[in-house]
C-alpha cells in the first residue's frame, strides 16, 4: 500500500511519521511532482497538479470536515472522497460556540469593554428564554454543539436540509422549515457545509427573519456570509453583534471594516483545530476498513457537497 501526503502550510514529517506508526506496512511519502502512483492520499488544500499527477487514487482522505475547497478541483473520478467525522473537533467547536453564545447573552463583552474604560456598572440580567439559539447544520459538529448548548438551559433549535432528530433540540428542515426556524431564533450559529445552495445564506433576508436584536456566530465558512449585508444589519439593530471565526479572504485583509467594529468579535479560523494524532488514527482506521471491504463513515456525496 502506498500513501501520499499533500497539505499546504503544514510541516509534513510529523504527519508522515504518525501515519507510518498507525500503518506500519504502508509506504508513506510526501508528494513531489512525478512521483510513483499511490493508492491513497491524505490532503489539505492540495494543488490541482497533485490530482493531475495521481489519477489512479482509490481514496482521498481530507484532514478536515469541510471539503468545499477540494470539490472545486478536478478529482480522479473513481476515487472515494472522505472527510473527517470528528477527530477531536466537535468538543472544540462546542467550547467555542458555547462561550460565544454565553458571552453575548451574559453581556460579558460589554462588561469587558466598560472595565477597560474604567467603568464599574451592573446590568439588568437578561431572560434566558428570550435568547433561543438556532444551529444551522446538524452533522457531527452541529449536533454536538446543539446538545452542548442545551446543558446551559438555552432553548435550542436546529435546522438541516433533511429531517433530523436530536434529543432536547427542536428540529426543522427544508425550505419551509428554514423560515419557521429563523422566526424563533435570536442567536444564530452557522455550521453548514459550504455548497452552491448554502453560499451566501447569511444575508439580509436571513437576518430580517430572525428575532430582532439577534446575534450571529459563524464557524463554518466565510462564503456563507454576505459580508456587505452584515454591517447594515448591525447599524439598524436587527443584529446586536456577531462572532466571526471564518472569512471570505483569510487572513482578513488589513483595513477591512470588520477589524474595528465594536460589535464584532473576530478570531483567526481557530474554533476547531485539526488534532494530528486523532486525525491520523481515524484515517488509518478507515483505510484498514476500506481494504477489508467494509463500509466507512464520512464518504462525501460529490453532488451534494458533503
Amino acid at each position: 500500500m502506498r500513501i501520499v501526503f499533500s497539505a499546504s502550510h503544514t510541516k509534513a514529517e510529523p504527519w508522515l511519521e504518525a501515519v507510518r506508526q498507525q500503518l506500519p506496512g504502508a509506504e508513506v511519502v510526501e508528494w513531489s511532482p512525478g512521483g510513483p502512483p499511490a493508492d491513497y492520499a491524505i490532503v489539505w488544500s492540495p494543488p490541482q497538479a497533485f490530482f493531475d499527477d495521481q489519477p489512479g487514487l482509490k481514496g482521498i482522505f481530507n484532514m478536515g470536515a469541510g471539503v468545499d475547497a477540494l470539490l472545486k478541483l478536478k478529482l480522479p473520478p473513481k476515487a472515494m472522497l472522505v472527510r473527517l467525522n470528528d477527530a477531536g473537533m466537535s468538543v472544540q467547536m462546542s467550547e467555542f460556540v458555547c462561550q460565544a453564545a454565553i458571552r453575548h447573552f451574559r453581556e460579558f463583552d460589554v462588561n469587558e469593554r466598560e472595565m477597560r474604560e474604567g467603568k464599574w456598572s451592573f446590568r439588568k440580567p437578561r431572560v434566558r428564554s428570550e435568547y433561543p439559539v438556532g444551529v444551522m447544520g446538524l452533522g457531527v459538529l452541529g449536533e454536538r454543539v446543539a446538545k452542548s448548548l442545551t446543558t446551559f438551559e438555552f432553548d435550542v433549535l436546529g435546522w438541516s436540509r433533511s429531517q433530523k432528530h436530536v434529543e432536547g433540540v427542536r428540529c426543522f428542515h427544508g425550505e419551509q422549515g428554514f423560515e419557521q426556524f429563523l422566526a424563533q431564533t435570536r442567536i444564530l450559529v452557522c455550521l453548514l457545509p459550504l455548497t452552491p445552495e448554502t453560499t451566501g445564506i447569511l444575508n439580509r433576508d436571513t437576518f430580517a427573519k430572525m428575532i430582532p436584536g439577534g446575534y450571529l456566530i459563524n464557524v463554518a465558512r466565510g462564503a456563507h456570509l454576505v459580508e456587505e449585508d452584515l454591517l447594515p444589519a448591525l447599524e439598524s439593530g436587527q443584529l446586536a453583534g456577531a462572532t466571526l471565526d471564518v472569512f471570505r479572504t483569510e487572513p482578513l485583509p488589513a483595513g477591512h471594516p470588520f477589524w474595528n467594529h465594536p460589535n464584532i468579535t473576530l478570531t483567526p479560523h481557530t474554533s476547531a483545530r485539526t488534532l494530528r494524532e486523532e486525525t491520523v488514527a481515524q484515517i488509518a482506521d478507515k483505510i484498514r476498513a476500506f481494504e477489508r471491504g467494509e463500509p466507512i463513515a464520512g464518504v462525501v456525496d460529490r453532488q451534494r457537497g458533503y
